[in-house]
C-alpha cells in the first residue's frame, strides 16, 4: 500500500514559497563560496562568489538553485563580452539578475578574484608574473545598484622606529671612532640603516553611487595601493633587483598608519572627478617579523569626508562605514 502524501508536501507544491512558522523577516539569505574559473581572453581567473537577498517575513525560503544559475548565466553574458574583467560590472549584473529572479527588495554580491599581471623587475627587467586579487561588490534595489570596485596587493614595509633606534645606536658606536657629527650625517645617509620588515596586504576600494557613470580603472588602484608601502615586491627578481628593492623599502619607512594615509591621499589626487557621495576604503595589514601578532589599519568614508579633512586639517565629524553607505541606497528607495 503506498502511503498519501502528508497535506504540506504536495509533489507540485513550491516549498520556499511557503508561509514560515515564525514569521520572521530575514537580513540575508544566499550561498557563499561560489567558485568560478573565467577566461578572459588568454588569462584565466579564479573567483569566488557570495550572493545574498533578504527575506521577506512570508517566505520560507530562498531558492538556492537560482543563485548558482544567475552566476552562470552572468559570467555567460558579461564577463566573455568584456575586453578587460570588471568585477564589479559582473557583480552589479548578478545581484539585479538575482534580485528579479527571488523576488526580492535587495540583493547583495561580493566576487573575490585572483588574476596575473605582467611586470618587469626594477632593475634588470626581468618579467615576472605577480598575481593580484580584484574585489567587486554590489547591491541591487528597486532604484538603482550601488557598487565598489578594489584591489588588493602585496609589499614590504620597513618599520621606522626600529630604525631610528639603530640609527641612534650608530651615532653613538661612530662618536666613540672619533668621526665628527658632519661625517656621522654623511655615513647614515649613504649606508641603508637596518630596522625590521613585514610583508604588507593593502586593500583598496572605491564605491560608486547609482548613478555614477565613471569607471574606476583597477590598474590605477593597484598603482595606489603598491606605492603606499615602502616598496614592491616581485616574485622573481635578479641580485641588482633584490638591492634594490631592499634599499628603497629602507629609504621609505612606513608604518601600518602610513600606508593607510598614503592610499587615501592617492585616491583624493587620482580621482577627483568623482562626487562626494562616492565611498573609499583603504586597509592594511602588516605580517610582524619580530613579533607574534599581526597589525593593522582602516579608513574608510566618503570623499566628501576624507577630502575635507585633508583640506581643512579638522577631523571628520564623521566616517561613513560601508553598511552605512550601502544601506544609504535602501533609505533612497523610501
Amino acid at each position: 500500500m503506498t502511503p498519501s502524501l502528508s497535506p504540506t508536501l504536495g509533489t507540485g507544491d513550491d516549498v520556499q514559497a511557503r508561509v514560515p512558522a515564525i514569521a520572521v523577516g530575514l537580513s540575508r539569505v544566499g550561498v557563499v563560496g561560489v567558485e568560478k574559473v573565467v577566461r578572459i581572453r588568454e588569462e584565466l581567473f579564479f573567483a569566488r562568489f557570495d550572493c545574498f537577498v533578504d527575506l521577506g517575513r512570508d517566505q520560507k525560503g530562498a531558492h538556492m538553485s537560482r543563485f548558482d544559475e544567475v552566476v552562470n548565466e552572468a559570467i555567460g553574458e558579461v564577463v566573455l563580452s568584456e575586453a578587460p574583467f570588471r568585477a564589479e560590472t559582473l557583480a552589479q549584473h548578478i545581484a539585479e539578475l538575482v534580485r528579479a529572479r527571488q523576488g526580492a527588495e535587495r540583493a547583495e554580491v561580493t566576487i573575490a578574484a585572483r588574476y596575473p599581471e605582467h611586470k618587469p623587475a626594477p632593475v634588470s627587467g626581468v618579467q615576472t608574473q605577480e598575481i593580484y586579487t580584484l574585489h567587486g561588490r554590489a547591491v541591487a534595489f528597486e532604484h538603482g545598484t550601488r557598487r565598489t570596485v578594489g584591489v588588493s596587493a602585496t609589499g614590504i614595509t620597513a618599520c621606522p622606529c626600529a630604525q631610528e633606534l639603530i640609527a641612534a645606536r650608530a651615532r653613538e658606536r661612530l662618536g666613540e671612532q672619533d668621526f665628527s657629527a658632519a661625517q656621522i650625517d654623511a655615513i647614515l645617509a649613504s649606508v641603508p640603516v637596518a630596522t625590521h620588515n613585514q610583508r604588507g596586504l593593502a586593500t583598496l576600494q572605491i564605491g560608486c553611487t547609482e548613478d555614477c557613470s565613471t569607471e574606476i580603472d583597477a590598474t590605477a588602484l593597484l598603482e595606489i595601493a603598491e606605492a603606499s608601502m615602502s616598496s614592491e615586491i616581485y616574485e622573481l627578481m635578479k641580485r641588482s633587483d633584490e638591492v634594490e628593492v631592499v634599499e628603497k623599502a629602507h629609504r621609505r619607512p612606513r608604518f601600518v598608519e602610513d600606508c593607510v594615509r598614503e592610499m587615501i591621499a592617492g585616491v583624493v589626487a587620482r580621482f577627483g572627478e568623482l562626487d562626494g557621495a562616492s565611498f573609499v576604503s583603504a586597509r592594511q595589514e602588516n605580517l610582524e617579523t619580530i613579533h607574534q601578532h599581526n597589525v593593522v589599519a582602516e579608513r574608510h568614508g566618503t570623499l566628501a569626508e576624507v577630502r575635507g579633512e585633508i583640506a581643512s586639517g579638522t577631523p571628520a565629524a564623521h566616517q561613513t562605514s560601508l553598511g552605512e553607505w550601502l544601506d544609504a541606497g535602501v533609505r533612497a528607495t523610501g
